[in-house]
């Protein structure tokens, strides 16, 4: 089947991209192979996306860009694609269903929560052990929950948590916070919250379900061990590069590198979101990438 463009994720960045494009006039197609929205469907509150003064579930936000993009005429596929080729014009996408042949690609893959990789992690998940305190939180009502982290999400997932819980830890290997100063004053007013800085976790304890954590204090070496039912993980992501690792250039992280335009190396080939190396990872910025990309693939099929 062939196609102008080719957007790989259905997150922000994809389907703003979607959005751009279709709207430009260009045979649009839209690859997904989990959530439609993608990680952003799992975030409980959003109230940082310019143009809404009320407060949006991250579910409704994305089903508003997706239904926006299908009214610009973009397909979106339940597909998973299993690798790119590059041709020297076209571009041919593999899905598990059929071949599309394409004249340019956006990439939107995004990224995956990082582990921990400590004893008793993977053992656990699902038993205890959690990436998302929207999807898992309201199994712990009454219960006390560690969250690892102190950037952005971690904060603002405890939080959440304390709609559940009775009592949450905050464990950060620094000696502070790093998330942004407004929701540090916000989590310090929370009595559920207690803070466990310069400390790491190194093992999770429980034999079917978490039953403690084995702590260390980086500054006193002193070890110490932490009774809670549950531990949400929010140490950092990792790029979903795994199609493209072997294709373009990558940071020493794994992220892509592209210029202003979001254009790779391979002309027609561009990539957003948060599989790109850039300084702020955020909805508002996902939704520029694509939008950039969108009106550059315009311009670049369109050869001008």
């Amino acid at each position: 089947m062939k196609y102008d463009l080719a957007i790989i994720g259905a997150g922000p960045a994809g389907l703003s991209a979607a959005i751009y494009g279709a709207r430009g006039g260009l045979k649009t197609i839209v690859f997904e192979q989990a959530l439609i929205g993608g990680q952003i469907v799992l975030t409980n509150e959003v109230e940082n996306y310019p143009g809404f003064e009320e407060i949006l579930t991250g579910f409704e936000l994305g089903e508003k860009m997706k239904l926006q993009a299908q009214k610009f005429g973009a397909e979106i596929r339940e597909e998973t694609v299993e690798s790119i080729i590059i041709h020297d014009s076209d571009k041919e996408i593999k899905t598990s269903e059929q071949n599309y042949q394409v004249k340019a690609i956006v990439f939107a893959t995004g990224a995956s929560p990082r582990k921990l990789g400590v004893s008793g992690e993977e053992r656990l998940t699902g038993r205890g052990v959690s990436y998302c305190a929207t999807c898992d939180g309201a199994l712990y009502r009454g219960k006390v929950v560690a969250v690892i982290g102190g950037g952005d999400s971690a904060i603002e997932e405890a939080m959440f948590l304390t709609n559940f819980v009775s009592k949450a830890y905050i464990i950060h290997r620094r000696d502070e916070l790093r998330a942004v100063h407004s929701i540090q004053q916000k989590a310090l007013k929370n009595e559920k919250l207690e803070f466990i800085l310069d400390t790491v976790v190194q093992e999770i304890i429980g034999e079917n379900q978490v039953k403690s954590l084995s702590l260390l204090n980086k500054k006193t070496s002193v070890a110490s061990e932490l009774i809670v039912d549950g531990v949400f993980i929010y140490v950092g992501i990792s790029p979903n590069n795994f199609l493209i690792k072997d294709i373009l250039q990558l940071d020493n992280q794994g992220f892509v590198v592209t210029d202003d335009d979001m254009q790779t190396e391979i002309p027609g080939f561009y990539v957003v979101g948060d599989i790109r190396k850039k300084s702020l990872r955020q909805v508002v910025t996902a939704t520029s990438d694509g939008a950039i990309a969108g009106f550059m693939a315009e311009r670049y099929i369109n050869g001008y």
